[in-house]
């Protein structure tokens, strides 16, 4: 350790506590809402995030290594998902236009009807999990403040 640096300080009982409830949820929350998801529609919460992301896209479409990023899932991880709603005729690839060499994954009309069907579902776990338990917290500052624990460096 540098002289100039001070000793690592235990977590108190509190931060101890609240990396715990994180790591909890970053665990059970996606079982939760995946298992709500495919009892009652199908859609695994792996197919639904991915579908939902490229609605979002500009011309419903993203590249390969985008739409991973966006899913948390190593590229090889999105193109097993892909090759899944591939074949269900929910997306389909594209060449890049501006790079020949990359692929996009592009949300079919059948895709986005689908993100509908499970829309709903979705929507129902995530007030159930999530914000019903948060009533009456300051959400805007909760959302800002997981978004810098998930970009720090």
């Amino acid at each position: 350790m540098p002289h100039d640096e001070e000793p690592l300080r235990p977590l108190d009982r509190t931060e101890e506590m609240l990396v715990r409830a994180l790591g909890n949820v970053m665990t059970a929350l996606p079982r939760l809402v995946d298992a709500d998801m495919v009892r009652d529609g199908g859609l695994p919460l792996s197919e639904y995030t991915p579908l939902m992301h490229l609605s979002e896209a500009p011309h419903r479409r993203m590249r390969m290594s985008e739409l991973a990023a966006a899913c948390n899932l190593s590229l090889s991880g999105m193109t097993r998902v892909v090759n899944r709603l591939e074949k269900q005729g929910l997306i389909r690839r594209a060449k890049c236009q501006e790079d020949l060499r990359g692929w996009n994954a592009v949300l079919t009309d059948d895709g986005l009807a689908r993100l509908r069907e499970a829309w709903p579902s979705h929507l129902a776990s995530i007030r159930r999990h999530v914000l019903d338990d948060l009533a009456g917290h300051d959400l805007a500052a909760l959302a800002a403040a997981l978004r810098r624990v998930a970009t720090a460096p």
